[in-house]
């Protein structure tokens, strides 16, 4: 079936010769004049240092520059980027902040890159139906900066102050998944530019459903659906579009617009650090929080490694031991009761060191320090580059496989350390590799892929929020297997039919 629709819009839509004509890194004049008139020459740039940046995210995956940058200001330019990279056959590559963690912006076969940044605008926001509708270019902290008097906030939190969009394109998570969801369980309605140009809603135009809550109901294990705790959206019209493109990595369309759902602002709030004897009794302590109903917003470990960085470059001065970050939100009664169960249940498992953080500012010190462990870790080995794995596994084989991956880290004899959002069974290895050291960085990517497949044998999955890419396309196809890569392939040529939307990607 793929392969005839591939023939039948290969004829249809005939490749230009883009790539044939122009050596990677041109484009013909023509081209650019037209591009300038769609956005104004002010907001194109095909110098080599502009095209360098957006040719690479946070991973080590080698920079591939577009081989042009613009800047749309809106969303009738967008659609005619696209129609005008569609006719011509030139590959398009969305870009927000650039903080991804697997080569999702690398321009694999040069083309346009589409830097939708300078679209910030808050659109609408509907305060009793707990929605909010906002640009690409608006990142998490500039939407909960403009909530902060509304008694609402947006949780999802993956560290890096991503643009919203982006984190639906990624499917991104973070801290407080464990509570509140992902972006797949956050996200109402997606604004779409098509690769060809057409404009889709995914949800239908300006739908954003209204919400119930019962937020004493904890959401606490992979396994529990968040719209019990966080209202649910209720729609049966159709296929799910929105969940299409959530997670899609820009292989589909450009997203112009996100409808977003809220959450109440909690009452109260508590954090707390506990250090113990070991990796297991950490883990250990998660699961057994999870297990006894108590609804934790946030859960966070870091091991002896991680700690000892976060103290050196956010100068904490945590014990250096496996430690668990936690942070509680409720009323104060209902966080008294947490508190003490949460205490009970760490000591039994050797908890030592155990604090409170009651007041903002330190329980911000706390999450700041957390938030830049990626760079405390870079720290360790000054000029290297990071390797961030993310794996995610049922909460019943959280201990079995952190305490694996430890042992195997160790003897590995690499540089690196365990930090995960182990509320709901993610974590991630951050390893420190010489990007020029071909042996090292073999052995760092096979590490990743090992801890890959071993998620994979414990019926988790090999990406919990960083997505595919470029460097996990293999653990996909063993994933999800060969007719659900098929499937995706059919969806891809349907909607793509010239392959030209962040190519390499995913598939």
């Amino acid at each position: 079936m793929a392969r005839l629709l591939r023939s039948a819009t290969w004829r249809l839509f005939p490749w230009r010769g883009y790539c044939s004509q122009k050596a990677k890194g041109e484009l013909c004049r023509d081209f650019v004049e037209a591009l300038k008139a769609v956005v104004g020459g002010s907001h194109l740039s095909t110098a080599a240092v502009v095209r360098e940046q957006h040719g690479r995210d946070e991973s080590v995956h080698r920079c591939e520059p577009p081989d042009a940058v613009v800047w749309p200001q809106n969303v009738e330019q967008v659609s005619r980027l696209a129609a005008l990279c569609y006719r011509q056959g030139v590959p398009i590559i969305p870009f927000g902040t650039g903080t991804g963690l697997e080569g999702g912006v690398c321009a694999v076969q040069g083309g346009v890159c589409v830097n939708l940044t300078h679209m910030d605008r808050i659109l609408e926001l509907n305060q009793e139906d707990f929605s909010v509708v906002v640009e690409p270019g608006v990142t998490r902290k500039a939407l909960n900066a403009h909530l902060r008097d509304s008694g609402l906030w947006f949780p999802v939190d993956p560290g890096a102050d991503a643009s919203l969009c982006g984190m639906a394109a990624t499917g991104a998570s973070g801290t407080n998944a464990v509570r509140y969801g992902t972006m797949r369980d956050n996200v109402l309605n997606l604004e779409v530019v098509l690769p060809d140009g057409r404009l889709l809603h995914t949800a239908g135009r300006g739908r954003h459903f209204r919400l119930g809550f019962w937020p004493e109901i904890p959401h606490h294990t992979a396994w529990y659906s968040p719209c019990v705790s966080l209202g649910h959206r209720k729609s049966a019209a159709g296929y799910n579009l929105t969940g299409l493109f959530v997670g899609s990595e820009g292989t589909l369309g450009l997203i112009t617009a996100t409808t977003l759902r809220l959450h109440p602002a909690p009452e109260a709030t508590v954090a707390a650090t506990c250090a113990f004897p070991s990796v297991q009794a950490a883990v250990d302590s998660t699961v057994h929080i999870l297990q006894a109903a108590v609804p934790v917003a946030r859960i966070e470990f870091l091991d002896e490694v991680m700690m000892d960085a976060c103290n050196r470059y956010s100068k904490l001065n945590c014990l250096v031991a496996p430690t668990l970050f936690l942070e509680f939100h409720g009323s104060q009664q209902a966080l008294e009761e947490q508190l003490q169960r949460t205490e009970e249940i760490v000591q039994q498992n050797g908890a030592s060191d155990f604090s409170w953080a009651k007041e903002a500012e330190e329980r911000s010190r706390l999450w700041t320090a957390r938030h830049n462990a990626w760079y405390a870790a870079l720290a360790m080995r000054p000029g290297c580059k990071g390797y961030s794995t993310d794996v995610c596994v049922p909460i019943s084989r959280l201990s079995e496989i952190v305490v694996q991956t430890k042992e195997d880290l160790n003897a590995s004899g690499l540089t690196g350390s365990i930090v995960g959002h182990v509320g709901d069974g993610n974590f991630h290895c951050i390893l420190l590799v010489n990007p020029d050291d071909a042996e090292e960085l073999g052995r760092v990517k096979a590490f990743a892929e090992q801890l890959g497949r071993r998620a994979l044998a414990l019926h988790g999955t090999c990406t919990g929020e960083h997505g595919i890419g470029m460097g996990k396309r293999q653990l996909l196809r063993e994933e999800v297997g060969a007719v659900g890569v098929e499937t995706m392939r059919q969806l891809k040529a349907v909607l793509d039919p010239q392959g030209l939307m962040n190519p390499g990607k995913v598939l």
